[in-house]
């Protein structure tokens, strides 16, 4: 499996998708696509926590790094996450500093950070704890989800953080808390996501965002954006099926 955090720092174009459906079935199924990294969405899903390492396993077997979406700030989430073997984490609706700094801390082991240590996955289970604490604090990726308006608002801040890899913008919840919804919004919505991204740029910070296509990609890229999660398994099964059965109803 390549470097992901590497990758992501670097500011290679990554294409990956949300994971959705709680079964490791469907995460093959994704992580053999193509995609470069796929994201284990803990967040909006019914996926519990006994779920997350099986499917994490899953992405493993093609040799395609999982991170995984939190729930929420909690440092036993990121931990959770973490210890089943996860590439790295985005952590939702980080609107401060503060909120991105305890991020970080939740996945950095000390002196650099204040993760336990335990037996999970990624330690081999308890029996390569050693190992892994040599390189985890390097490999892991922190990315963090800016989405609301007082998260644009203290953007400046925020990029400042030491430790975050990926400023992620989350056009969705960034257009209903800042009131730029639908057609009439998209300029407002548009200058939002240009703001955000060029101040995580000028921090030195690569930007994701979610894409609901991939129509658009080209666009963005010119704007530094360089980290995508187009759409989701469930999605994409949508979106295939409808077109299957709508080509065989014309045909």
């Amino acid at each position: 499996m390549y470097d992901f955090r590497k990758k992501c720092v670097s500011l290679d174009r990554l294409i990956g998708t949300f994971c959705a459906i709680p079964h490791p079935v469907a995460v093959e199924v994704a992580a053999a696509s193509g995609v470069d990294f796929l994201c284990i969405d803990w967040e909006h899903s019914q996926i519990g926590r006994e779920r997350l390492e099986d499917l994490v396993r899953a992405a493993d077997v093609h040799k395609v790094p999982a991170m995984v979406r939190v729930p929420g700030h909690t440092p036993e989430w990121i931990a959770a996450a973490l210890d089943a073997g996860a590439s790295g984490v985005l952590v939702p609706r980080v609107s401060t500093a503060e909120q991105a700094r305890m991020a970080v801390m939740a996945c950095r082991h000390p002196p650099v950070g204040a993760r336990g240590v335990g037996p999970g996955r990624a330690a081999g289970y308890g029996y390569r704890i050693p190992d892994y604490l040599k390189s985890a604090n390097d490999v892991l990726t922190v990315a963090i989800q800016v989405e609301t308006a007082e998260g644009l608002a203290n953007i400046d801040d925020i990029v400042q953080v030491d430790g975050v890899d990926v400023i992620f913008i989350g056009p969705g919840d960034l257009s209903v808390s800042i009131d730029a919804m639908g057609p009439a919004g998209q300029d407002k919505l548009n200058a939002a996501i240009i703001r955000i991204a060029a101040a995580a740029r000028a921090a030195h910070k690569a930007v994701g965002i979610f894409r609901p296509s991939a129509d658009d990609v080209g666009k963005w890229s010119k704007h530094g954006i360089s980290f995508y999660m187009l759409a989701s398994d469930t999605m994409f099964l949508g979106a295939g099926l409808a077109a299957g059965a709508a080509s065989a109803r014309s045909a």
